[in-house]
């Protein structure tokens, strides 16, 4: 760098000049070197101020400055920069010697300090003394190729992110589905362990390999958390092999699983009444399913103490479910988060219905399909079903939604319908 004794002469200066001499012998549009170096800004140091100075810069040299054998030099006045600007003197020589240390311009001095230059008649620079732009034409293709790893990084991160998120609400779900029904096992260790993993919880700012650390950790607490689920809880499809295969005396161990305080729960069928419902669980309108009169029916006109749960016929024999609206909601996040903004809290599952009811045009089906399923499936399942289908099509799984619940009412009329399979699948990560 060809330096007159009145500048100190520093690491940063000395490779900017480096820079400049590869810069001079290249082709890059001014467009292209601004635009490059604007994408990784703030991975290099550079803020806000420091790119409106390099604008202006860069509005000052012609397309001929950038061509190979030449320097875009500019050598505006400090008071020209300023009124362009709107810095002090101080804040425009901070930001400039920001970008000379970056090692995005350089300084060619003249030897008295002035910064001058002229052009020919073509507008070519014959000689120029000032802010030398040609280290950006030098660093275009290293600006891109750094642009190009933060952006993979960014979404390797967004990845991360996402399925540590998804791990949590899984696990926290399960772990408080478990303690709300007593299920046998280590619950208040694990809730303990999840509790102390959130504590090194990474921030936004974290790199993917921190994140990947994590979420290895914490897919390693949802594994104990699901073999402890899966042993303690009363799977209804395993209860019906092991009741078929061995008897009646193993009916006996088969209702030892069932979690302590849903043993011996009353489960009432629900009524063609329109009375409102005031719990956390439905179960379909099956005529069949009527309870008669004295085992399980709600008094009438005290409708608040309707028990609904959502449960399905299978070829005659009633098979219950423990889906309830917390775990609706855990598994179906994209419902949950449209229907508390369009309905608020979800009460219950009269709530959920009219929620149901609300998103169903959003999510493409009719109100003809809509009043069937109703009738078919009864207003718990159906709710349930436009859950499902709104979180399935929202994450590119249906792609017909009103041909999906045409299937699901289709299956109950053949009793082939388990529905609460899929919520269970999705709660743990497996989607059905």
């Amino acid at each position: 760098m060809t330096q007159s004794g009145w500048r100190k002469p520093t690491p940063g200066l000395l490779q900017a000049e480096r820079f400049a001499e590869v810069g001079e012998q290249l082709s890059i549009p001014k467009s292209q070197a601004i635009v490059a170096v604007k994408k990784v800004a703030a991975a290099i140091g550079l803020k806000s101020q420091d790119l409106l100075l390099l604008d202006t810069f860069g509005a000052v040299t012609q397309p001929q400055d950038w061509e190979p054998g030449r320097r875009p030099i500019v050598w505006a006045s400090n008071h020209f920069l300023m009124e362009q600007t709107g810095f002090s003197l101080a804040t425009l020589r901070r930001h400039v010697r920001r970008l000379c240390e970056v090692g995005v311009i350089a300084m060619k001095d003249s030897p008295n300090g002035k910064r001058w230059g002229r052009r020919d008649a073509d507008g070519v620079i014959v000689e120029a003394y000032g802010f030398d732009l040609a280290p950006l034409a030098a660093r275009a293709e290293e600006f891109e190729a750094l642009y190009a790893h933060l952006q993979a990084e960014r979404a390797a991160c967004a990845r991360l992110r996402n399925a540590i998120t998804v791990t949590r609400r899984t696990i926290r779900a399960k772990i408080e589905k478990a303690l709300e029904a007593g299920l046998r096992g280590p619950w208040r260790k694990l809730q303990d362990a999840y509790s102390g993993l959130l504590e090194g919880l990474p921030a936004r700012s974290e790199g993917a390999g921190r994140l990947g650390s994590f979420l290895a950790h914490i897919k390693a607490l949802l594994a104990s958390v699901e073999t402890s689920f899966e042993a303690a809880f009363d799977w209804p499809d395993r209860s019906d092999a092991m009741q078929a295969s061995n008897g009646a005396n193993d009916q006996q161990d088969t209702r030892n699983m069932i979690p302590t305080g849903l043993e011996n729960e009353t489960r009432i069928q629900t009524t063609n009444e329109p009375d409102p419902v005031k719990s956390n669980r439905f179960e379909p309108k099956h005529a069949a399913d009527v309870a008669p009169e004295g085992q399980g029916r709600a008094p009438v006109g005290r409708p608040e103490e309707v028990d609904l749960d959502i449960s399905w016929s299978t070829h005659g024999q009633k098979r219950g479910s423990d889906v309830d609206i917390p775990m609706l909601m855990a598994s179906c996040p994209h419902f949950a988060e449209m229907a508390r903004s369009t309905q608020g809290y979800m009460r219950d599952w009269n709530d959920v219905h009219r929620a149901a009811a609300a998103l169903r045009p959003i999510v493409g089906i009719s109100e003809d399909a809509w009043n069937v399923a109703n009738k078919v499936l009864g207003p718990a399942v159906a709710a349930a079903s436009i859950a499902l289908i709104l979180d399935k099509s929202t994450d590119g799984e249906v792609k017909s939604p009103g041909g999906y619940l045409r299937g699901l009412v289709e299956r109950a009329q053949i009793g082939e319908l388990h529905l609460d399979r899929s919520f269970y699948g999705r709660l743990s990560g497996a989607g059905a």
